[in-house]
């Protein structure tokens, strides 16, 4: 059952030094583009982190320094990056809580104003916990009855989520093909900050999502203890997320 588009879709994955969103860094990046006509382009990249890749990390993805030791740098591609995602909602595996917020840290970092806000997010591994429990790997053969080839590196596994979406839209009559719809439904909670430290309640109240103050309202924690913004602020947290909690203070100090 194909998916119903209003705009473009870009299916991405990210190999990366490790799974820190505020220090790690990518060393390869594969966007599949599906338009309305239902024409495709697709684009990999591998990025030289300007780090070491750690051997764990290399164990996973199979990408060492020595492979990308004469890639462009992030910043270096971060324009052309940018303009082939003009435009799209995103959808990935894990991609909400993973490679959405890693993606838009190196924007930030290399100075590119790069805000998703006004995109929709399909995150195919959210879907797929809902209606059955597994990996990518599992969904793969679940769905699609093919085993992943080359497995961890970036464009084999976007190719497979979007397969396994495509055989989930076949599968789940329940499931609409709509992008926003998909969106909502893979969303494990309506986020204010992509990494779901800050979340909004049924009120649409902005709400800390993590330590001691979860549950509670962020403005409200603002006021009582602002010592905690500067705690945040001078913490290994995205940039993002702190562009939010930022927003959030100036909008309570009315200005």
């Amino acid at each position: 059952m194909p998916l119903k588009l209003h705009r473009p879709i870009a299916f991405f994955d990210l190999e990366t030094t490790g799974v820190s969103i505020g220090s790690d860094r990518i060393v390869e990046i594969s966007i599949l583009k599906i338009h309305p006509d239902g024409n495709r382009d697709i684009k990999t990249l591998r990025i030289n982190p300007q780090m070491p890749i750690p051997p764990g990390a290399t164990a996973v993805h199979h990408i060492t320094d020595e492979d990308v030791k004469d890639k462009p740098t992030f910043k270096q591609v971060a324009q052309n990056i940018m303009q082939f995602l003009e435009n799209c909602d995103f959808a990935g595996y894990n991609s909400n809580t993973f490679d959405i917020p890693l993606l838009t840290e190196e924007f930030m970092r290399n100075g590119f104003e790069f805000d998703p806000k006004n995109r929709k997010f399909v995150d195919v591994q959210n879907i797929f916990h809902k209606k059955e429990q597994r990996t990518l790997g599992a969904a793969y053969k679940f769905y699609c009855d093919k085993t992943i080839e080359n497995a961890h590196s970036a464009e084999a596994d976007i190719l497979a989520t979007f397969e396994v979406l495509e055989a989930q839209l076949e599968r789940y009559p329940d499931l609409e093909t709509d992008v926003a719809w998909l969106a909502d439904y893979s969303q494990k909670h309506k986020t204010a900050d992509l990494m779901g430290r800050i979340i909004f309640n049924e009120k649409n109240e902005e709400m800390f999502n993590f330590g001691k103050h979860k549950g509670r309202p962020v403005s409200l924690v603002l006021k009582n203890e602002p010592s905690y913004y500067d705690w945040m602020m001078n913490g290994d947290f995205p940039q993002y997320t702190k562009k939010v909690l930022t927003a959030i203070r100036l909008r309570e100090m009315g200005k």
